[in-house]
């Protein structure tokens, strides 16, 4: 399938190291021109460093490929509208935008502190909204002048975001809200020509290497489940003309790729008039016992 992405453009948030790393390598491998987006920070978001992403253009460039390094802090909603004009001024156009960066400072909920809230939600929430923002205006405008473009979005949940996590009430909040985003923007964005799904990835990264250290661990022959770049290769394809699916978030780990289902209406009692509360209990744990069971949380 080499070539998929030939002639495409694409920026790739928190591409130094890690998922975003072998995503922008994988791009570029498949023929896209790659914005290599990395803010340097350490795994809690610490200090500010362009040596990760410069780093990732130079091995694309060795390989013959085309890119340029971008160290603006995708949660600002100013640079991130310069990282998007960064991919057009250099460029000519842009196509692809894969969401990616983002931190963890874990903590019990009990335990977290308010900056520390503050911050993951910062650079995964709305470092997912700031860049998609000024990438969907672009769109707009070309569409509305004729230029439509076969644009692709992929944003970045989780598990955690999904099903839960002990531990991560900050992160399991902001990935969940990148996936009810991901619902919205396909919605919206569809009619400028933009397919806009979401990956839920398991992988060996400086985010997993703390509580899951165990689990995430390679094994000591045989296929490596948790190699990181077993998951590019699924955002490849999402980043592609031949992409036909929108609005959708899939879960991948190892050769694994999962289609989750997120909220349903599930069963329902209906009265037509207002309940009473003393009515309410009886029917909740009806309606609990009918439906699908809760999956577990990771860590419960």
């Amino acid at each position: 399938m080499a070539g998929i992405l030939d002639g495409r453009v694409a920026v790739v948030t928190g591409a130094g190291r890690g998922l975003g790393r072998e995503h922008a390598l994988e791009l570029a491998r498949h023929g896209a021109k790659v914005v290599v987006n990395d803010l340097g920070t350490t795994l809690d978001g610490a200090g500010v460093s362009v040596g990760p992403a410069q780093e990732v253009v130079d091995i694309i460039r060795g390989e013959g490929g085309e890119a340029v390094a971008n160290g603006a802090d995708i949660a600002d909603f100013v640079q991130a509208g310069d990282l998007i004009r960064q991919a057009i001024s250099t460029f000519g156009q842009l196509d692809i935008l894969v969401n990616n960066a983002g931190f963890v400072r874990d903590r019990m909920l009990v335990n977290a502190a308010e900056d520390e809230w503050d911050a993951v939600i910062r650079v995964h929430l709305k470092g997912h909204f700031a860049p998609l923002r000024h990438a969907g205006a672009y769109w707009r405008t070309e569409a509305k002048e004729g230029r439509q473009r076969i644009a692709r979005v992929v944003n970045t949940s989780s598990g955690a975001g999904l099903q839960g996590s002990v531990g991560q009430a900050a992160y399991s909040a902001a990935k969940g809200g990148i996936a009810s985003l991901t619902l919205v923007a396909a919605q919206e964005l569809g009619r400028y020509g933009v397919f806009v799904n979401a990956i839920a990835p398991s992988a060996r990264t400086r985010m997993t290497q703390g509580p899951f250290a165990d689990a995430m661990a390679a094994p000591e022959d045989g296929f490596d489940r948790m190699d990181p770049a077993n998951v590019s290769p699924v955002v490849a394809w999402l980043a592609s003309a031949d992409c036909s699916v929108t609005g959708r978030v899939l879960e991948v780990e190892g050769g694994r790729i999962c289609l989750e289902e997120g909220w349903r209406h599930g069963p329902a009692r209906e009265l037509e008039r207002r309940w009473s509360a003393a009515e309410v209990g009886d029917a909740v744990r009806a309606l609990a016992a009918e439906g699908a069971p809760s999956e577990a949380v990771y860590g419960a």
